[in-house]
C-alpha cells in the first residue's frame, strides 16, 4: 500500500479489491498462485498491523491472512527471487575491482 499518510484514503478506495479466499475460489483454479511484492498487511501481528486495526477497525488490508498463509501464496518465493535479482544487478554494475 505505501504512503502511510494516505492509508485512510487507500483503504476506502481499495477495500473492495482485497484478495480473500472467496476471491481465490472464484478463479476456479485449484492451483492458483497468489503473489505479492511485500510488505503485505495481512494481520495484526506487527506494530503497523495493530495500528491499522486500532485506527481503521480492520485486521487485513490488501490480502486476507487466510490467503497470505495458504498453499496458494508464493510471496516469500517471489521475495527471494527479487533478492537474487537485486544481487545479480549489483554484481553486473559494480565494475572491475
Amino acid at each position: 500500500m505505501g504512503e502511510e499518510d494516505k492509508f485512510e484514503e487507500r483503504i476506502k478506495q481499495l477495500e473492495k479489491y482485497r484478495v480473500t479466499m472467496d476471491f481465490v475460489k472464484k478463479t476456479g483454479n485449484p492451483d492458483v498462485i497468489f503473489l505479492h511484492c511485500l510488505p503485505a498487511f495481512h494481520d495484526t501481528e506487527t506494530a503497523v498491523g495493530k495500528d491499522i486495526q486500532k485506527k481503521f477497525g480492520i485486521s487485513e488490508m490488501e490480502v486476507a491472512d487466510a490467503v497470505f498463509r495458504s498453499r496458494h501464496s508464493k510471496v516469500f518465493d517471489q521475495a527471494e527471487n527479487r533478492l537474487h535479482t537485486i544481487k545479480a544487478i549489483m554484481v553486473a554494475t559494480i565494475g572491475d575491482l
